[in-house]
């Protein structure tokens, strides 16, 4: 699983959500299955060369997320599937890292809408998708 997980620590986003949006994927496109044990904090701190806070972050965030479950004496591991298989689960966690954004920028509800319909309407438009 290591092997899969990667960070850009220039990319502005921080490193503990660029972890948690990895596992979610992972999780949601079958590469880590239920049960599935993760590596340890420490592993996957030293694989990533990061500090072990940041991946400890994420990793509790996927458990009150209910991605991920822990029990006491045992590793980390993949939590029974509930609601993860939909579209709006994998997208959560950047929707919510969006409205904290337009909120830090003074933007209101209204605006953030339209600003993502337009948006969703020019990438339509510039791929040509019918979605639009």
């Amino acid at each position: 699983m290591l092997e899969l997980l990667h960070v850009n620590p220039s990319s502005g986003e921080p490193i503990y959500r660029q972890l948690n949006d990895q596992i979610v994927r992972l999780i949601v496109g079958g590469q880590l299955s239920v049960d599935e044990v993760l590596p340890s904090v420490r592993q996957i701190a030293e694989y990533l060369a990061v500090n072990p806070m940041t991946v400890s972050r994420a990793i509790q965030q996927l458990v009150d997320q209910g991605w991920l479950e822990r029990r006491r004496g045992q590793a980390t591991r993949v939590a029974p599937r509930k609601q993860q298989d939909s579209g709006t689960e994998l997208l959560a966690p950047q929707l919510l890292a969006l409205v904290q954004q337009a909120r830090q920028l003074g933007l209101d509800q209204e605006s953030l809408l339209t600003l993502i319909s337009d948006t969703w309407k020019q990438e339509a438009n510039e791929d040509g998708n019918a979605n639009g």
